[in-house]
């Protein structure tokens, strides 16, 4: 079983590969070109050897055979079609070759640029003349097409170029390079490629370009410059060869209450009167341009136009500028600049104003002060340089050794952006501070500032303040003032003395609380040292000074008193008054013990005065009644011993009257009892108690009184006594004989009593105390007195607010004059 297995697998083996050795066979003779037949043959022997098994694969090869035959002769019979075809497009080729080279030589014989792409994102072809582009150009300038046109140009291109290459869709253009040349571009697809050819345009249609690119400008300029006259706020309008209103704008339009231009055409309404367009008229048919500033009616409202028509060549175009506000403005401004005028001749500062020509164009009445020029000078508008020569004529400008270098200086400021500062040293002494301050349209306007009064007083206010200095620093008082914020501005040497502070410390301006803290060491008392803390750093709504004083531990006495400064530095003073306290203290001591010895004086006046008046007056009572002989008749001795009794006690009186008076004007208890009296009747009662003592001493008397001198308010009482008691004086030192004169008169508000005697007068020593109390003086008259009549005298004149006066000399008299008040004041009445 095993070998006959191994032998039908032999067989298969066999067969198997017999097959494709047949198959192998009849395809190599079919390709070798064997005939079938033959073929056919030479198989005969291997069919016939083969097994029955093998008869599939043997009919397979067969069929192969078959097909393989049948392939040959298909492809012998193609092989013959494409050699025909072949030779076919040998001939074509060579026709396109000679088409292609009719084509080049076509090309070649005009100016142009070929540019392809086989596909979107292919690399283009270029082929011609890259130089119509422009000498230096190349093949990658072409495709830059901003390079060589215009942006619009530029960007039209390459969008056409687009739609080529997506849709095929062809252009043809005219473009305009920045050279100014003229290029058509012409765009198509062509065998799949997008081709793009540029020439450059020349001749008759070079010139039909350039002319309808001027058109299209002309037109553009046109339509903008229409559109920008449409926008203007100015009517502006034209008029045909007849004067027709042709075109207007919108402003126009508005102007004459229109709704639109078009209406305003049409309705060929007018915006200027009839005077204005016969005289636009004229200037038109002269050919020359009209221009005039009027008035007109503009939307309701009449304005100042400012009117300029000119004439074209069909006509004439005109504009009208609304100048109502420029004119509100310039006559604004001319008012400003008449009131700057007005202003400027005010300052005290001379002030000089110099165009850009560099002649006078204004000057105020402070310059013509300073330098005195003439004013037809002034007004004819001088150069700089003409001034400064009329000035230096006149000697009123800085000597100088080379006037034409320094002029040279001064002028530049006419060159100059920044100004300029001199300083003019006049030869009458004045000092001129020159400032030259360029304007901004050209020119320079000249400052002179005399500063000669200032400086004056700054050199013044330095030597005041040295004099100030050292006076306060020799000033024994202590000096500080702290400022505002509490610290020591300054001092002198007195305050660092007296409270015994170093320089040291003061010179590092301590605080007003570390003077107090060093100063209470020596005066303790706090209560003081606050208020001066107060004053100095407080904050308070007024502030106002205040006197302290301290007692220090050494026993000296310092007296402080603050001030506020303008500043708002408190001023603080501090002076040793030890000396003038203790000799205070022993004033008061003495003044004390003085007053009491005075009261003393006056109680023991008083009470004497009483004591003696009650037993004067009942000595006077009984003398009186003996007198009269009421207790029996008494004989010559006795009448004449009773009449020096009488007359003795009378005096006796008088003089403790007198003493009584004295006491109460002391005291001031007594009341003047006012009333009008009669001046002359006034005088004829004071003599009337003198009669005898003038009959005795053969006295005269002299009445002087104007007969009109009237009357006067005083009191009665108290006049006769002042006149009694200066009669009594003159006639005590009169000798016998002799007159005393009394007078009275007006002098304005006041009524003057004179008493004047011949007698021998009074020494100078003595009359500075004639009207001292209980002095009293013979002067070899023999005439003593108690010292009270004059001290009476003018104790009641100055009650009655009058004044007293006393002239005399050694033999020469006396004179007392007594001043009245026509009406006593209130004060000396009561």
């Amino acid at each position: 079983m095993q070998g006959a297995t191994r032998a039908g697998e032999r067989r298969g083996a066999h067969s198997s590969c017999a097959i494709p050795a047949l198959s192998s066979m009849g395809l190599a003779m079919s390709l070798a070109g064997l005939p079938a037949p033959a073929a056919a043959q030479g198989l005969a022997p291997l069919i016939s050897r083969a097994a029955p098994q093998d008869f599939a694969g043997l009919a397979l090869v067969l069929g192969l055979i078959a097909f393989a035959t049948t392939t040959a002769l298909v492809h012998l019979r193609e092989r013959r079609r494409w050699a025909r075809q072949e030779a076919l497009l040998a001939g074509e080729n060579e026709e396109l070759r000679a088409r292609a080279d009719r084509v080049a030589m076509l090309v070649a014989t005009e100016p142009q640029l070929l540019v392809s792409w086989h596909g979107r994102d292919a690399e283009p072809q270029i082929e011609g003349d890259v130089g119509i582009l422009g000498e230096g150009a190349s093949g990658r300038r072409v495709l830059a097409f901003g390079s060589w046109l215009p942006a619009a140009g530029a960007q039209a291109l390459e969008r056409a170029l687009e739609r080529l290459k997506e849709r095929g869709e062809r252009f043809q253009m005219n473009l305009r390079a920045t050279s100014g040349a003229y290029y058509e571009a012409e765009g198509r697809a062509i065998g799949g490629r997008a081709v793009l050819r540029l020439r450059e345009v020349t001749g008759d249609r070079l010139d039909l370009l350039r002319h309808r690119d001027a058109l299209a400008e002309a037109q553009a300029e046109r339509r903008a410059l229409a559109g920008v006259l449409d926008g203007l706020p100015e009517p502006a309008w034209r008029r045909d060869a007849e004067g027709r209103l042709i075109w207007v704008n919108r402003a126009y339009a508005k102007a004459v209450e229109a709704a639109d231009p078009a209406e305003a055409v049409s309705r060929g309404l007018e915006l200027l009167d009839a005077p204005t367009r016969k005289a636009m008229e004229r200037q038109r048919a002269a050919g020359a341009t009209y221009r005039d500033r009027v008035t007109a009616v503009v939307a309701g409202a009449r304005r100042v136009l400012d009117v300029t028509e000119t004439p074209s060549v069909d006509g004439t175009a005109g504009i009208a500028i609304d100048v109502s506000e420029l004119e509100a403005v310039r006559s604004d401004l001319e008012r400003q600049m008449a009131a700057h005028v007005r202003t400027l001749d005010q300052l005290p500062t001379a002030v000089a104003i110099f165009d850009a020509g560099q002649r006078l164009t204004f000057c105020n009445a402070a310059y013509r002060e300073l330098w005195q020029l003439d004013a037809t000078f002034l007004e004819a508008g001088p150069t700089d340089s003409e001034v400064l020569d009329e000035l230096r004529a006149r000697r009123r400008l800085p000597e100088q050794a080379d006037f034409r270098a320094w002029k040279a200086d001064v002028l530049a400021a006419h060159r100059s952006v920044e100004p300029q500062e001199h300083w003019w040293y006049l030869p009458d002494g004045r000092t001129l501070r020159v400032l030259a301050n360029p304007n901004p349209k050209g020119g320079v306007t000249y400052l002179f500032d005399d500063v000669s009064e200032r400086f004056n007083l700054e050199s013044r206010f330095n030597a005041l303040l040295s004099a100030q200095g050292e006076t306060l620093n020799s000033l024994r008082e202590g000096v500080a003032v702290f400022g505002s914020n509490g610290h020591l501005k300054l001092c002198n040497p007195a305050f660092g003395h007296l409270w015994q502070l170093s320089e040291d410390v003061l010179a590092d301006l301590p605080h007003i609380d570390d003077v107090i803290r060093l100063c209470g060491l020596l005066a303790p008392r706090q209560e003081a040292w606050d208020v001066i803390r107060g004053a100095v750093a407080g904050v308070h709504d007024t502030r106002t000074g205040f006197a302290a004083r301290m007692d220090r531990r050494d026993g000296t006495v310092i007296d402080c008193v603050t001030a506020p400064l303008p500043d708002g530095s408190t001023l603080l003073t501090f002076t040793d008054v030890t000396a003038s306290v203790e000799v205070e203290r022993a004033l008061k001591e003495r003044n004390q013990a003085l007053e009491q010895a005075s009261r003393l004086r006056e109680d023991f006046v008083h009470h004497v005065s009483y004591e003696l008046r009650s037993p004067l007056t009942n000595i006077i009572g009984f003398v009186q009644l003996l007198d009269a002989e009421t207790v029996g008749p008494l004989n010559d001795k006795q009448r004449e011993y009773a009449s020096h009794i009488t007359k003795s006690s009378a005096a006796l009186l008088a003089i403790i009257n007198d003493i009584l008076d004295l006491a109460t004007v002391d005291n001031g208890a007594i009341a003047l009892a006012c009333e009008e009296i009669d001046i002359r009747e006034t005088i004829d009662a004071a003599l009337t108690g003198l009669q005898d003592r003038l009959a005795e001493r053969d006295i005269g008397v002299a009445i002087d009184v104007p007969a009109d001198i009237g009357r006067f308010v005083a009191d009665a009482k108290r006049v006769r006594q002042v006149l009694f008691n200066l009669l009594s004086n003159a006639i005590g030192f009169s000798d016998p004989g002799q007159t005393v004169t009394v007078t009275a008169r007006r002098e304005g508000e006041e009524v003057v009593f004179t008493v004047s005697d011949t007698g021998r007068g009074i020494a100078p020593e003595v009359r500075a105390r004639v009207f001292d109390r209980f002095e009293s003086h013979t002067l070899g008259s023999g005439h003593r007195g108690v010292g009270l009549g004059l001290s009476i005298v003018r104790s009641f004149v100055e009650l009655h607010g009058g004044t007293v006066a006393l002239d005399s000399a050694p033999g020469r008299g006396t004179t007392v004059t007594c001043r009245f008040p026509r009406v006593p004041s209130r004060a000396a009445a009561e």
